[in-house]
């Protein structure tokens, strides 16, 4: 069957979330890009968003900053507090042919999306949310990237492959300035070319219970570059601490790179890695979305929704902790319908039982197999 829409000439898509987010939505979009290709694809997004994808190839033509919602989740801290009702007049004004909804349930986001004033709606519906004009059901516990190319499956979209994102040279000139201030480690004499693998670990995670041990994440660096690789700690800046713990508990060539790069250097870096070692957070994502092979850590139930589907390239050490250590509470299940795993405040790792063996090996494997010159 053809669902395919004529004359759709402007598509704006609501996906105003983090960088993970955004990456699990890029088949969705590269989708709706080759099957509507002369369509201006708006993304309704966050100020990163605006920042990050000015000027770089891909299925979004323009951003525009949505500023925060009333009793929307999932949007970033530095949304604008004001301006909502000029966004909208401005999106009004545009006479959409279509408004996708790849935000959530829908509770909140489906009555914005109708706010856009599209000839076609469309979008994830959790039971008690407002309808849209065609709608996948939203139940938590489904892959995002199957979640969101059934969205525009709706529209006759159909998938053309995984998420890709293009790095630029400036992307690859941040992060290679980076690297020349760690001379000491020989980055300054070979740059990027050198035959010692290049390793980056990533050991935070917004939400501390999708951390890995920061001990362990030493552990696996010290055995590797037992091995011969070169390794460098990835973080934000406030995940300083955590990235200077990591190195100073390797006690060896480890260099930390907290808060020296800005998302498109991340990029850079990442696309001249020959592995990715990181928890269940936006920089893996990013990591495989510039083509370099991962290792990541999930709990079972956050693997349902983001891990990569492959294995060629990508690995995943799963947790199959259930219940809350701390209490004991069961994190599958809570009062709170659509997010799993909230009804405990404890914020403790449910990673730990993730041996240091099993990633060890995960790792020499996909350096032996995976890397890429």
């Amino acid at each position: 069957m053809n669902f395919r829409l004529d004359g759709v000439r402007t598509i704006a898509v609501l996906r105003a979330n983090a960088v993970g987010d955004y990456v699990m939505s890029l088949p969705a979009l590269q989708a709706l890009r080759a099957g509507y290709p002369d369509a201006h694809v708006v993304l309704v997004g966050a100020p990163w968003h605006a920042a990050f994808l000015a000027g770089r190839p891909g299925p979004v033509d323009e951003v525009v900053v949505l500023p925060a919602v009333p009793g929307m989740g999932g949007m970033q801290p530095d949304a604008p507090a004001h301006g909502l009702a000029e966004v909208l007049t401005d999106l009004r004004a545009r006479e959409l042919d279509l408004a996708v909804q790849l935000h959530g349930g829908g509770a909140q986001s489906n009555p914005l999306v109708r706010e856009f004033g599209a000839r076609h709606a469309i979008g994830l519906r959790a039971p008690d949310a407002p309808e849209l004009d065609r709608e996948v059901p939203y139940r938590y516990y489904q892959s995002e990237v199957a979640r969101y190319l059934e969205v525009v499956a709706l529209v006759g979209a159909s998938p053309v492959g995984e998420a890709e994102l293009v790095v630029t040279d400036a992307d690859r000139g941040e992060a290679q300035r980076v690297l020349r201030r760690f001379d000491s480690t020989g980055f300054e004499s070979t740059g990027f070319q050198s035959a010692a693998p290049l390793v980056a670990m990533h050991p935070g995670a917004a939400d501390e219970r999708r951390r890995w041990p920061v001990e362990r994440f030493a552990a696996l660096a010290v055995a590797l570059v037992a091995d011969g690789a070169r390794v460098v700690a990835t973080g934000s800046a406030g995940e300083a601490g955590l990235v200077d713990r990591l190195v100073s508990l390797a006690a060896g060539p480890v260099t930390g790179l907290a808060g020296m790069l800005r998302l498109g250097g991340l990029a850079g870096l990442y696309s001249r890695c020959a592995l990715v070692v990181s928890n269940d957070t936006g920089p893996r994502h990013l990591a495989q979305a510039v083509g370099t092979p991962t290792l990541g850590f999930f709990w079972c139930g956050n693997a349902i929704n983001a891990a990569p589907a492959t294995r060629s390239r990508h690995r995943v050490l799963l947790s199959w902790t259930l219940p809350c250590p701390e209490c004991g509470a069961d994190c599958t299940r809570d009062l709170y319908r659509h997010r799993p795993g909230d009804g405990c405040a404890h914020r403790p790792s449910f990673l730990a039982d993730i041996p240091v063996e099993e990633a060890v090996e995960e790792a020499r494997d996909l350096l032996r197999t995976a890397a890429r010159p």
